[in-house]
């Protein structure tokens, strides 16, 4: 009999919930206690282990679990939440959480993934530190605005800190980038395509690596430009993007306002749906859209970007 795993991340502890024996088992969060819980769980050879998104904790976990070539999947904690709640289990514990997360794979069975590579991790890790940064700029530079002369010096030496930084964390990134060639053939590809710069290519390169491997429903989907319908009997709801990689979708909307000013293919599908009387930020979306499969499409077929 097939055996299901599911485990609850917290960041002191590891709840682990087997079915359909039921069986629990709890762990500390730390080294010691992460290889006592991958060996737990490989003398169990369970047929997948389930684990929720929580913060960047599950990280650690999922890394030794695929050391002992285990299949593992994290899934998104609503879907959990959801499932839990058309089973009548309100309640959530850390307890109660294992189990529904061991029930969920039981039940639905979602696909596991390779584990990444590890330069695949370090590229997506210096993204998100560049992402906060950029971020704390903004935030800095909002506050200079209403200093007062006692702390203006303060937050001028940060802001100068943080430009720093951001330089440097670009020049991590490229570098890293240019010592893999498959990732630098595939950056000058992307970067044919007018409206996308060189931080609008590293972002898809490091958080979207299926580009190129899917077709143009499950790559819209996984970046969250799906429309999805809402009807119901002869109600037709209007159609709405829904969940999907936040920042994917943060690049190709700052790529997409350069490509409807210079990117003529773009520029005129973009003038073409305001004529037609489509509000902006629908005209935007679609316009996204648009660039992604193009761009899934220039990947898959290794090919520049030409405007005919």
């Amino acid at each position: 009999m097939e055996k299901y795993v599911g485990i609850d991340v917290a960041k002191e502890k590891l709840d682990v919930h087997v079915r359909p024996d039921d069986l629990r088992a709890h762990f500390a969060n730390d080294e010691e206690g992460r290889v006592a819980m991958a060996r737990f769980c490989a003398e169990l050879t369970p047929a997948l282990i389930v684990l929720e998104a929580s913060g960047g904790y599950e990280v650690p976990v999922v890394e030794v679990l695929a050391l002992r070539s285990l299949k593992v999947v994290v899934i998104n904690p609503r879907q959990v939440r959801d499932f839990a709640k058309a089973l009548g289990k309100l309640a959530k514990t850390d307890t109660i959480d294992a189990e529904m997360i061991a029930r969920f794979g039981e039940t639905i069975r979602p696909e596991a993934r390779p584990l990444k590579h590890a330069d695949l991790q370090q590229l997506q890790a210096f993204i998100a530190r560049r992402r906060q940064l950029v971020q704390m700029l903004i935030e800095e530079k909002n506050r200079l605005s209403t200093a007062s002369s006692f702390t203006r010096p303060d937050i001028e030496a940060h802001i100068e800190w943080l430009s720093d930084s951001i330089d440097k964390a670009g020049k991590d990134i490229s570098a890293l980038i240019k010592k893999t060639p498959l990732w630098r053939e595939k950056e000058d590809l992307l970067k044919t395509f007018k409206g996308i710069g060189p931080v609008n290519a590293c972002t898809l390169l490091g958080r979207l690596p299926e580009l190129g491997q899917l077709n143009r429903k499950k790559i819209a989907a996984l970046a969250g430009l799906a429309p999805v319908n809402r009807d119901s009997g002869k109600y037709r709801g209007r159609r709405t993007i829904f969940g999907g990689r936040a920042d994917v979708r943060t690049a190709l909307y700052m790529a997409t306002l350069s490509a409807i000013r210079h990117n003529p293919v773009i520029k005129a599908f973009y003038e073409r749906l305001i004529h037609a009387g489509k509000l902006r930020k629908v005209a935007l979306t679609a316009c996204m859209h648009k660039i992604l499969i193009i761009l899934n499409a220039m990947v898959r077929t290794n090919t520049p970007w030409c405007a005919r």
